[in-house]
């Protein structure tokens, strides 16, 4: 029986159809594509163009959309997908395109078919469509929908030819074609190069090809298949979905701040936020997931992608036309370009209890097998930028916590004084109570999307088309106030994401997706901070209401610690050695002072002491003069006397340079750069008593004739008393070089030059450096080695006698001064 039959019977057989049973039907013959108004009679066409099945008499044809689902049978499919066509169906078959909905999967015809119809025998219409419209609109789906098995490039040839002997016998132009990809990432290359061969669509129509994450482990990963990608698809073809995009209050993020622009103006700055909070909380577990798990983990899951693009929603400086998409494009792009580097101290990560139990169950790992995959993290993240500068931004996200919610919450900052009792202020009158922007993305108390903004802040704009004022629930609490206190937004009709998400794709409004450009900032902007804690151990935690307060985490500066800390059992398996034991046997290291800790007491200690020999040395003489090197060991030092050391006197202290790579000062290998933007620009250090070394002169660097060395061997001849400094801090790499002094050259190892150009054995190669006569100068040489990569060369510097052009740092021996060795556990045990 032909579709429109099958219409028109059901309609005759329903209320609407009464009027209609007297005229003649003419018999179809047409397939359910065609536009058949023009052959029924026009009481019939009045029923179905007032139940939306039909367009009105002046539409005209827009064209044909043939969408492909990939992955057709699977549990995505099954639970969001084809629901969303089925309600861009419901939307769209008024408007003039005509559709038909192929899905394809690896298995044979017979069982595919019978997968995929028993999803969609569950089907359902939005609540405010007519029964007797849902019924004849599924029906019409249903008869709209085939299943084919897709796996070989012939297998894409016929569908295309199938397309096409469709179009040509039902005389409709085609508009374009949708492929969903629901499949993994490591089939996206075979099928985008199948679709690319055999099933393009002719031109004059479209392609959109949609994928889903993940869109790679890293950034190498990330670029590896966006390369392969563009082999087959040019960018305005892809759709990358993050369906935390189609959220309706994530949706909503940009059109509110753009239709509240006059409100949100003045006091969406630094001057008036005080930190905003990026939240997704689980109950569940990752249990029948954890293969995917175990290689993603809660950053890769979720904060790499879901909560980094509501950070960029937030934070972008807002485009004129923010339904332009490439101008909402190029404004996010910017931002990432803002996004300031995250540090090893920026992030908390946990993992639940029973995770490792379940991934040796899964996985089939033995009993000693312990993972550290993070199922929690909080991360600190902060912006470069006049808007934005030093507001912290929070994203936090994990797996069996204690509620299920997701929000975005704005606090903004109080500075009102109010003199009359906290029970007269009133929410709207008072600027007193607390002020907060929410977009409450689901779940939790409300059980709903919804936008609320403080009463105090101001009455927002919002579309009364889609959303509504909640008024009916003002003594409930969110975040310590009743709802009363704000005013409080929810959806007229609440929509899946994936349902908003393929009807922007259907429109090709692109904003709504992951652009390459867009893909590969976010992977680099994460991909150090993955690789940095890639061999860390997470902090366990039972999970539920049992985690307490095991997981709440606080801001100091720019780093992020745990609230409770844990006490740490270190024992030795051979002999029960702890490493407090072992201090107690050996405190002398090449018959010198030797410090030793973990490595953040190290760093603590070490600070401490600076500070003390600091203030002795301006008692006595008015300054105090330090040399520092470079490298990345002393990073956690500079952080460490910048945010805890508040009594320092840097007024009278000058800070130089032990060593300096040949690079500009501003270039992200300089050693000054590192000090300046781990230290210097967050204390108050005089300008006058910064010495960078003189490499860039002349517009070039470290070129002999500029005599740069002996520059700066003049200058601290000119201002340190007898080139003695108060303190030399130095490193040691795991070849046994210090400063810049390298093993097998005798640059600098002796003689009556203090400041010497030297050749690195790695790039960049040409360096300015103390010499060692120098350095044996001063009063005291602190020498600071961390890490298990500095395990063997401490253990081979330990035993080395006075041999510098083997191992330069055994000749570091102050010839009136003293040396002390700050060492951590892991490099001193291994």
């Amino acid at each position: 029986m032909c579709a429109c039959v099958h219409i028109l019977q059901f309609l005759f057989s329903s209320e609407q159809g009464a009027a209609a049973r007297q005229e003649r039907i003419i018999p179809c013959t047409r397939s359910p594509l065609h536009p058949f108004k023009e052959m029924l009679p026009r009481a019939t066409v009045g029923v179905l163009f007032f139940l939306g099945i039909v367009p009105s008499m002046a539409q005209e044809s827009r064209g044909h959309i043939s969408v492909v689902l990939l992955g057709a049978t699977g549990d995505l499919a099954k639970k969001y997908l084809w629901q969303g066509l089925f309600q861009l169906y419901l939307d769209e078959v008024s408007n003039g395109h005509t559709f038909t909905f192929h899905g394809g999967a690896q298995a044979e015809l017979e069982r595919g078919r019978k997968l995929m119809y028993d999803h969609l025998k569950d089907l359902a219409c939005p609540l405010d469509v007519l029964p007797n419209r849902c019924a004849v609109m599924k029906d019409q789906f249903l008869r709209l929908t085939d299943y084919r098995q897709l796996k070989t490039e012939e297998d894409y040839a016929t569908l295309n030819q199938e397309i096409q002997t469709l179009l040509v016998q039902e005389g409709l132009e085609e508009a374009g074609r949708i492929f969903y990809f629901s499949v993994p990432p490591f089939a996206y290359a075979e099928i985008a190069r199948h679709i690319n061969s055999s099933c393009r669509p002719p031109s004059g129509a479209w392609l959109r090809v949609v994928l889903e994450k993940p869109f790679g482990h890293d950034l190498h990963s990330a670029q590896q298949l966006a390369d392969e990608l563009k082999t087959f698809f040019q960018e305005e073809e892809m759709y990358r979905v993050d369906h935390y995009l189609g959220k309706q209050a994530v949706a909503h993020i940009l059109p509110f701040r753009d239709q509240n622009r006059k409100h949100l103006d003045p006091i969406w700055n630094r001057h008036h936020v005080e930190r905003v909070e990026i939240v997704l909380k689980e109950t569940v577990d990752v249990k029948n997931r954890t293969s995917f798990y175990e290689e993603y983990g809660a950053i890769r899951d979720v904060l790499q992608n879901h909560l980094t693009e509501v950070l960029m929603f937030l934070t972008m400086e807002l485009p004129a036309n923010v339904s332009n998409s490439e101008d909402v494009l190029r404004s996010k792009l910017q931002t990432f370009a803002s996004l300031q580097d995250l540090e090893k101290n920026s992030a908390v990560l946990g993992q639940y209890e029973a995770y490792n139990s379940h991934v040796r169950e899964e996985l089939q790992k033995g009993q000693d097998y312990f993972s550290r995959t993070p199922t929690f993290a909080g991360v600190l993240v902060h912006l470069d930028s006049l808007r934005w500068e030093g507001v912290p931004f929070i994203l936090t996200s994990g797996k069996v916590l204690d509620e299920r919610v997701g929000y975005v919450r704005v606090v903004f900052k109080n500075q009102a004084y109010c003199t009359q009792h906290e029970a007269t202020w009133d929410p709207e009158g008072s600027q007193c109570k607390p002020k907060q922007l929410i977009f409450y993305i689901g779940h939790g108390e409300l059980n709903s999307p919804a936008v609320l903004v403080s009463r105090n802040l101001f009455k927002p704009t919002m579309p009364g088309s889609s959303w509504k004022e909640l008024l009916d629930r003002p003594q409930e609490r969110l975040f310590g106030q009743r709802l009363s206190d704000y005013h409080v937004y929810v959806p007229v009709a609440e929509r899946d994401a994936y349902a908003i998400l393929i009807s922007r794709i259907y429109h090709g409004k692109k904003e709504s997706f992951i652009t390459t450009e867009n893909l590969l900032a976010s992977w680099q902007f994460w991909t150090p901070l993955l690789t940095t804690w890639a061999n860390e151990v997470p902090r366990v935690y039972p999970g539920g209401q049992e985690n307490g307060h095991l997981l709440d985490f606080e801001i100091a500066g720019g780093e992020v610690s745990f609230v409770v800390k844990e006490t740490l059992e270190v024992m030795d398996a051979r002999d029960r050695q702890t490493p407090d034991k072992y201090k107690t046997i050996q405190s002398r290291f090449r018959q010198s002072h030797l410090i030793t800790a973990w490595s953040e007491e190290l760093v603590t200690r070490l600070a401490s002491d600076i500070e003390t020999v600091a203030m002795s040395a301006i008692r006595r003489s008015g300054e105090f003069h330090m040399a520092l090197s470079g490298g990345s060991s002393p990073l956690a030092l500079f952080k460490q006397l910048a945010l805890h050391h508040y009594g320092f006197p840097w007024r009278h202290t000058h800070l130089w340079l032990v060593d300096e790579r040949c690079v500009p000062l501003s270039d992200p290998e300089s050693n000054f750069g590192n000090l300046y933007e781990h230290l210097i620009r967050h204390v108050r250090v005089p300008y006058f008593n910064v010495h960078p070394m003189p490499v860039h002169l002349n517009r070039r660097l470290c070129v002999e004739e500029d005599k740069g060395p002996e520059l700066y061997a003049n200058e601290i001849g000119a201002l340190v008393a007898n080139a003695s400094f108060d303190l030399v801090l130095l490193g040691v790499g795991t070849d046994g070089h210090t400063a810049s002094l390298f093993p097998h050259s005798p640059v600098g190892l002796e003689g009556n030059q203090e400041v010497v150009f030297t050749e690195s054995p790695i790039k960049p190669h040409q360096r300015m450096t103390f010499a060692l006569p120098l350095i044996n100068k001063a009063k005291r040489v602190w020498v600071l080695a961390m890490g298990k990569g500095k395990h063997d060369i401490v253990t081979v510097v330990s035993r080395a006698g006075n041999e510098p052009k083997k191992w330069p740092i055994s000749g570091v021996n102050p010839t009136s001064g003293q040396i002390a060795w700050y060492v951590d556990y892991e490099a001193l045990l291994g």
